[in-house]
């Protein structure tokens, strides 16, 4: 058995790892040292607020030096590392600032907002009731001057931005005063562009408006699969007292010891970073045009984040298009929307979006053997395996 299980893991760091050519957008990889970080002695040990166990100097000043970077790299007035995930930080945010019965907005799923806010997620365990953003479908982002109208007619409890896909800024500094005037807390899903925010290259919700910026920790921002929240003080003090017990116990340790040392490899290279993410997006997009790909957004230069969108007319010919990807071993979602970020992380650069989207290309319309082009993914793999914006030992 225990060779069964060695073997399934060797196989996918051999395949995943070497093999294939990585661009879901919700996906990135690690450092070599905040990999190392997440089997390190932190994993085995607990910590607690009330100073129920002892011998947790050294994971109390980990916690304490992540908090600190945070607030910087983000500008926050208050930071915590212990939510899980991206979905349990929009649980615990949702959970301290609407009761049943309130009304939250947020950009639907059917506009490419995140489900498990909507109507099925966290919407349904909360009680609360759903309005969409009023949403431009080829502008990809959110109606400024209908929402005003919604906000002031429904008064949301709650104004949540940010989506699952997302290639230009929401209009944040647009909306949030009138969504505050009207009752409203005002918070940011940054899951997939938690990077770029932090590299200074999207947008800083935090200084447009919103109380708290929240969402994933493994997407564009490169560190261990987790979640985060930033606030301003009046919100983040509350966060803060209510986290433990009633959403978290366990942090695991380990996790927040990787994402402290991930938070300052962003700190030292996150602006570089996703100044490159997104140049490699933009490049990407317009290769994939040339190529007769259906891009969206031409009119506003296809994309202003780590995600490409492309539009086949409908779920059932997505996947068909994925599909054929992944027999080549070029991996996606099956939206479809392309990735850069861990394309990015492992220094591939403009020529190689060129490169990616010939791939792409002679995989979906050429319609050549996917043996063949396995070979010329590996051989590109295989020029970038070195990390790169991060500490070299």
């Amino acid at each position: 058995m225990i060779d069964d299980i060695l073997d399934l893991a060797e196989r996918h760091e051999e395949w995943r790892g070497k093999q294939c050519l990585n661009l879901i957008p919700s996906e990135n990889v690690m450092s070599p040292a905040v990999r190392g970080l997440l089997s390190s002695d932190f994993g085995n040990r607990y910590t607690a607020r009330d100073r129920f166990y002892m011998g947790t100097r050294f994971t109390d000043e980990i916690e304490q030096f992540g908090e600190k970077i945070a607030r910087e790299v983000f500008k926050a007035e208050t930071a915590d590392l212990r939510p899980l995930s991206g979905h349990i930080a929009d649980l615990i945010v949702i959970a301290n600032f609407t009761k049943k019965g309130d009304t939250i907005m947020c950009v639907s799923p059917e506009d490419g907002g995140y489900p498990g806010l909507w109507k099925d997620g966290l919407a349904e365990l909360f009680d609360l009731r759903t309005v969409p953003f009023p949403f431009s479908k080829i502008d990809m982002n959110i109606k400024v001057h209908e929402a005003k109208e919604i906000i002031s007619h429904v008064k949301p409890k709650m104004v949540i931005f940010g989506a699952s896909l997302i290639t230009f800024p929401h209009p944040v500094k647009e909306l949030a005063e009138i969504a505050r005037e009207n009752g409203a807390c005002v918070g940011f899903d940054g899951s997939h562009i938690m990077g770029l925010i932090a590299g200074e290259e999207f947008q800083a919700p935090l200084s447009e408006g919103a109380c708290a910026l929240f969402g994933s920790t493994h997407k564009t921002f490169f560190g261990p699969q987790g979640g985060i929240v930033l606030a301003d003080k009046e919100h983040g003090e509350l966060i803060k007292e209510k986290i433990y017990p009633a959403f978290v116990d366990n942090a695991h340790w380990n996790r927040i010891a990787a994402l402290t040392l991930a938070l300052a490899e962003m700190k030292k290279f996150g602006k570089a970073y996703a100044k490159q993410v997104i140049r490699n997006s933009q490049v990407l997009a317009k290769a994939l045009q040339d190529c007769g790909f259906p891009v969206i957004c031409q009119h506003l230069g296809f994309t202003k984040s780590h995600q490409v969108i492309l539009d086949f007319g409908g779920d059932k010919h997505a996947r068909a298009v994925a599909e054929k990807l992944q027999k080549a071993n070029i991996v996606s979602d099956c939206v479809i929307r392309i990735g850069t970020c861990e394309v990015t992380r492992r220094g591939m650069k403009e020529r190689e979006m060129q490169k990616i989207a010939e791939l792409i290309k002679r995989t979906v319309f050429d319609e050549e053997n996917p043996e063949n082009i396995k070979k010329d993914v590996a051989e590109l793999c295989a020029e970038f395996r070195e990390i790169e914006f991060c500490f070299k030992k």
